[in-house]
């Protein structure tokens, strides 16, 4: 949000979050295959799975704003500025995430993914705040929710990798 003067389309914002979410995916599924085989790996590939259901949610709402019930995707036009999904949450290129992460332990990881998820969690009330339909306000405050539980079971997991004997 910090790019935007405040004067964007409704759509503009939605494809703005749908990109970042197709970024976050691209980065959960690297990371969940390089991590295959630890319990960590699951987390992740559970959240490529959340990110997919939130772009279709963003599509929806993109819809409803514009008017175009035919949309099955958000389209080329509010996309521009650099390929989908090269930017993900948090607003950092995806690849350059991917390039810190190499040799990186789980720990780390997931002290990242926190960092992204708050940003998004962040953004997510902010365009719920610049929506003006119920709808798309309301999905805008479903994305923030999910973020926050995204948070919380990446926190939860990070603990447990921390003080494993904690009760």
């Amino acid at each position: 949000m910090a790019y935007f003067s405040g004067k964007e389309r409704p759509e503009e914002l939605i494809a703005l979050a749908w990109s970042l979410e197709e970024g976050s995916r691209r980065f959960y599924a690297e990371v969940a295959a390089t991590l295959a085989g630890q319990e960590a790996a699951g987390l992740f590939e559970g959240l490529v799975q959340a990110e997919d259901h939130h772009k279709a949610a963003l599509v929806g709402v993109y819809r409803e704003v514009s008017g175009d019930t035919s949309a099955e995707s958000i389209p080329a036009a509010f996309l521009a500025g650099g390929a989908p999904g090269a930017v993900m949450e948090g607003g950092i290129p995806v690849e350059k995430a991917l390039d810190w992460t190499r040799g990186k332990g789980v720990n780390d990881i997931l002290d990242l993914a926190i960092a992204l998820e708050s940003h998004a969690y962040d953004l997510y009330v902010k365009m719920e705040r610049a929506m003006t339909g119920d709808g798309a306000k309301r999905v805008f405050q479903v994305l923030a929710a999910e973020e926050k539980v995204h948070l919380e079971r990446m926190a939860a997991m990070l603990e447990k990798r921390r003080f494993p004997d904690a009760r």
